[in-house]
């Protein structure tokens, strides 16, 4: 018998319409409680709207949502007491300090003011932002910002952390920093949801992910298991030489792609490719497939809006 999983998030034919458009459709989810699960897709591929009903904050059209114990709409005020929520951008009361944005933020969740002060002092630590108590929201450097907003998310030791991309535009010190931060949540046991448009980031933390678009899930799977289950173990990339793709075209087995200047072959042992191409005066790259490799193949390479 298979291990049973508990779910931080069931839902079943989840659809959202907006106006006679389709954008969530009939989607099932389920989100094992104590995993860091990703949601991927392009622009408008219903990510957005998905994680806002999960949030209660959109209602649902049709089907059936369940969070953290907690039926959607109806009880989505109860969900919501156990979530924490960092949003793409930070939206931090400038007005305020360091502080004063966390005890805002706890007042609130109705926190007892005995326990708010020793949750943030906590929570500063975590983040690495101690000593900066007082320091005013301005002061603070594009990473010190994404910091506190982290901490801001945690004031109510939520059960369930919904991350909007959460290290977009973000140097990769910082970055690095909060995928260690986000590690640290994952052990202490707490459900995380992630959106990111960087696929190394998923491939790197997701326990398990769905690829979404045109409001339904294209596959689903652990990010090792995807890469094997869906594209060739192997890519060679050529930039800006047309003749590769003759060259590559003619190897059995090679699927081939271009987008702009760049030709991709994928195999499952890419020596050969590389041998010939080599005869014909034609450099490559090659490397193991990825999730982004993945990713292009279900969505295609066109640009969204």
């Amino acid at each position: 018998m298979s291990e049973r999983r508990y779910l931080a998030v069931r839902a079943r034919g989840l659809t959202k319409y907006y106006a006679d458009r389709c954008v969530v459709d009939r989607i099932n989810l389920d989100i094992p409680q104590g995993c860091l699960f990703g949601v991927l897709g392009p622009n408008g591929a219903g990510k957005s709207t998905t994680m806002r009903m999960l949030q209660g904050v959109t209602p649902p059209d049709d089907g059936d949502l369940v969070v953290m114990g907690c039926h959607i709409p109806s009880q989505a005020v109860r969900a919501r007491t156990r979530m924490g929520v960092i949003p793409q951008t930070d939206n931090l009361d400038p007005d305020f300090t360091v502080e004063e944005n966390l005890q805002v933020y706890a007042h609130y969740f109705g926190m007892d003011a005995q326990a708010v002060q020793p949750r943030i002092s906590e929570l500063l630590h975590f983040v690495d932002l101690e000593g900066y108590e007082r320091a005013h929201i301005n002061s603070l450097s594009g990473g010190m910002k994404r910091r506190l907003t982290f901490a801001r998310a945690l004031i109510n030791e939520p059960d369930l952390i919904i991350l909007d991309e959460p290290t977009t535009g973000l140097d990769p010190q910082v970055r690095h920093q909060i995928w260690d931060k986000l590690r640290e949540l994952r052990q202490q046991g707490r459900t995380l949801l992630l959106t990111t448009h960087y696929l190394e980031e998923a491939q790197r933390l997701c326990d398990e992910l769905v690829i979404i678009d045109q409001g339904k899930i294209l596959e689903h799977g652990r990010p090792q298991e995807l890469i094997a289950r869906l594209v060739e173990s192997e890519v060679v990339e050529i930039h800006d030489n047309p003749r590769a793709m003759d060259v590559l075209q003619s190897i059995q087995g090679c699927r081939t792609e271009s987008s702009g200047g760049s030709i991709y072959g994928y195999l499952h042992n890419a020596k050969s490719a590389i041998d010939l191409l080599h005869e014909q005066g034609i450099a490559s790259l090659q490397r193991p497939a990825n999730l982004e490799d993945v990713f292009l193949k279900l969505t295609g390479r066109g640009l969204r809006g």
